[in-house]
């Protein structure tokens, strides 16, 4: 039978979420005005995600960004640390919801587990300022933090570019600026999880998950209309434009996703333009789960296992920097 016939497997915990999930009384994100929906999303942290832990360093940094000050924020598991690699992580959230707050738990976690300084970047969300605002932004702190100012304390060797959902496609977008355009120091690697690539063409998991899954096609709708991107261009829908030349790659799905075939799509044309790439997808799992470490515990094996996967990847990516710098 092929995969659209197939009943789905789903977790045992990601049922239970989803049960409770679906029979929640109340307007759902995309029933509400954003700062609303913001707050709910704000809120639901403590509900469905696990304590930020214990970490050396959490400090607040201000970078300087096409229309003003973008809020970041640092995490290190170490009070201070040789030259080294550093993961600049854009959040989901359709690009409408999402803040530092709300991925906070993911970014210590990521900080601990890498050993490696992340900097979450609080680029500027629509409706209130829509397309390019956001990807403007996070070229900018992409190019900021490459600049090793001295407000990091740290000194970058290279770059990591990650996030989730619309901070997935951030990820891609910001990676392709750098790559077209070098920053002061190379992308070693990017780690696109769950992202939206392709907002064109029709894919199966979006009909077939749409509903029922969390995300829903909805409140895709509610986001790309608040978002106002122009569609096929490459700051939108990067999948329809070249890979070619990008960095070692980990691509990271769910299997139970309205953007699952994206990004399957996405680690395919990865491939095909010669990039090295690596593919995972968190099988009976949910869009949204590096936020949702508390309501499925067994996320926390999906985050453990796709961070100790980058980690080899940058790396390897370190060594190649350091080889060919010796060798030039």
């Amino acid at each position: 039978m092929s995969d659209a016939t197939d009943t789905p497997f789903v977790r045992p915990d990601t049922r239970a979420f989803l049960d409770l999930l679906n029979n929640l009384p109340g307007p759902k994100t995309h029933e509400l005005p954003p700062e609303a929906a913001r707050e709910m999303t704000r809120a639901m942290r403590d509900v469905a995600d696990v304590p930020v832990g214990d970490l050396a360093l959490v400090r607040d940094l201000s970078i300087p960004g096409p229309a003003g000050t973008i809020p970041a924020r640092l995490y290190d598991a170490r009070d201070s640390r040789e030259p080294g690699p550093i993961l600049l992580y854009l959040h989901g959230g359709g690009f409408v919801i999402g803040d530092l707050h709300t991925h906070e738990p993911f970014c210590a976690e990521a900080a601990r587990l890498l050993d490696m300084p992340v900097i979450a970047v609080d680029y500027r969300l629509a409706p209130e300022n829509p397309w390019p605002a956001a990807p403007d932004d996070c070229e900018a702190a992409a190019r900021w933090v490459a600049g090793n100012p001295a407000e990091l304390g740290r000194i970058a060797t290279g770059l990591v570019v990650a996030g989730d959902s619309a901070g997935g496609n951030l990820t891609i977008v910001t990676t392709m600026a750098l790559r077209d355009e070098p920053a002061a120091i190379p992308v070693l690697a990017q780690f696109p999880i769950y992202p939206v690539v392709d907002q064109v063409a029709k894919y199966e998991s979006f009909e077939r998950f749409g509903d029922g899954f969390l995300l829903t096609k909805a409140s895709m709708a509610w986001f790309s209309h608040a978002y106002a991107a122009t569609a096929g261009h490459a700051r939108t829908d990067p999948l329809l434009h070249s890979q070619a030349g990008m960095p070692a790659t980990l691509v990271l799905t769910a299997s139970l996703d309205p953007l699952r075939d994206q990004g399957r799509a996405y680690a395919g044309a990865l491939a095909a333009a010669g990039v090295a790439v690596t593919f995972r997808e968190a099988l009976g799992n949910i869009h949204g789960f590096v936020n949702l470490a508390k309501a499925i515990p067994s996320t926390r094996g999906d985050i453990a296992g796709a961070l100790a996967v980058l980690k080899d990847i940058v790396v390897e990516a370190e060594a190649q920097r350091v080889m060919v710098q010796a060798a030039g």
